[in-house]
């Protein structure tokens, strides 16, 4: 780890009292988070990373079934210098008698998606903030479940979605604030990434080099690929939704009503093990998950989303954003911008210049901290917030509510699918609260 050790005293700036909920007041900084981890392979590793670079982080207590992971874990936390942590494993339920120690304020939970609900109730529960890696449940009822039980606890859980944070991404956002935009209409995001190498690999590295899933390969491959069989939808909305709910202000004077989802047949998975080793058994399996799946979502003020699930075939990365106002738009994809009366008629700007002009805030301030933090900075971002609001008992910037709502997309979606393409109606998880409840996220470069 090349970063320098740059949290010093008096960096951590607190979140101004614009930001808070109504009725929430800062407390007094206890000093240090103390955390556990539950997951510590590939993406919980970029968590401990983040971790142990931090004076106000102790690193506490960290859980695995596997001991390759715990091996490669507890190395690193040696070689940074920290004292080593408390090790639980031995059973998929090894994290409760983690979660039940009372020196842990805060747990991180970067496992396969289908342990996140069990963990973050049982921590939650246990008193514990939760930053939860993205898939917050597999059912609606699961994601209600998350809801109820952070408001009976009064324990804030964030799905850690990074993109949010990503520069571009705050960017636009703040001309959106500002109103280069006009009035929001329509607004687009997704998951374009070619990930065959991340759903199959040869066992002895994490990306590529084989066709193997499941317990012959490593890392996601190991579980992720599964859920490309069994399910067609929208596996992964939230890197998608995530910045699109502040674009949108959904759970903040407006909200998702419903959703329709289209799947394109799937061929891609198949397609690639065939030419990566011909006649290989997992050429032949019926991959269900469509190979480009397009979600479609309207909200109660009138805007229209489009998500775009598509990492089976070979293509750039691309998250596909796009925000359209009365006044221009920006399209992330050909990375150009349109703003009436500024740029030239029916012409691309290209956005580089608009971006570094109207770079968010957050962005200005903390950019030399977040130098060498996984994808482009945004990890430093989305784990420096939820250490803030733990450290100051707040309220995370992304709240249980944008949780599920970015996350309950998936379910909705998989239903939509196989009733033929029938439209689900949107859960309303803020039980109508979303009609007085105010924006909140990024106000200003507060560390939020």
């Amino acid at each position: 780890m090349e970063r320098r050790d740059f949290i010093k005293n008096g960096t951590l700036a607190a979140a101004s009292l614009s930001i808070l909920p109504t009725g929430t007041l800062f407390a007094k900084d206890n000093g240090k988070v103390r955390l556990g981890y539950i997951g510590v392979g590939a993406r919980g590793m970029s968590h401990i990373s983040e971790g142990v670079l931090r004076d106000d982080v102790e690193i506490v207590a960290i859980c695995d079934t596997q001991e390759s992971s715990l091996k490669g874990c507890r190395a690193f936390i040696a070689k940074n210098g920290r004292p080593a942590a408390k090790e639980y494993t031995g059973s998929t339920d090894a994290y409760k008698a983690m979660l039940d120690r009372k020196d842990i304020d805060a747990v991180i939970i970067a496992t396969p998606w289908q342990f996140h609900y069990e963990q973050a109730i049982y921590a939650m529960n246990a008193g514990k903030y939760v930053g939860c890696e993205v898939i917050a449940g597999l059912t609606v009822k699961e994601h209600w479940d998350i809801v109820n039980t952070s408001e009976k606890t009064g324990m804030p859980y964030m799905t850690l979605e990074n993109v949010s944070y990503r520069r571009d991404v705050m960017a636009a956002l703040n001309m959106l604030r500002q109103g280069l935009f006009g009035e929001v209409i329509h607004l687009e995001g997704g998951y374009q990434h070619d990930l065959r190498e991340v759903l199959f690999n040869n066992g002895k590295q994490y990306y590529g080099g084989g066709v193997e899933y499941g317990p012959k390969a490593l890392s996601e491959a190991q579980w992720r690929t599964q859920f490309n069989i069994d399910q067609d939808g929208d596996l992964y909305p939230t890197h998608g939704a995530g910045p699109i709910i502040n674009y949108a202000n959904i759970n903040k004077g407006n909200r998702f009503t419903n959703l329709v989802s289209f799947s394109s047949k799937a061929k891609g998975l198949a397609n690639y093990v065939e030419s990566k080793s011909p006649g290989h058994p997992n050429a032949k399996i019926n991959y269900k998950n469509g190979d480009v799946t397009t979600t479609l979502i309207n909200c109660a003020n009138g805007e229209t989303v489009m998500l775009t699930h598509d990492v089976h075939l070979p293509r750039p990365y691309s998250l596909g954003f796009r925000v359209q106002g009365t006044n221009g738009l920006w399209m992330d994809v050909n990375k150009s911008i349109h703003i009436e009366g500024k740029t030239k008629p029916h012409a691309w700007d290209p956005v580089k210049e608009w971006f570094d002009k109207y770079d968010h805030p957050l962005w200005k301030k903390y950019e030399k901290e977040a130098v060498g933090a996984g994808h482009g900075g945004m990890d430093w971002f989305v784990f420096n917030a939820f250490i803030v609001a733990v450290k100051n008992k707040k309220q995370t910037p992304i709240d249980v509510y944008d949780s599920v709502t970015m996350s309950v997309i998936t379910p909705l979606s998989t239903k939509s699918l196989k009733e033929g393409n029938k439209p689900q109606e949107f859960p309303d998880f803020t039980r109508g609260k979303w009609k007085d409840r105010k924006s909140t996220f990024a106000l200003d470069d507060s560390g939020f």
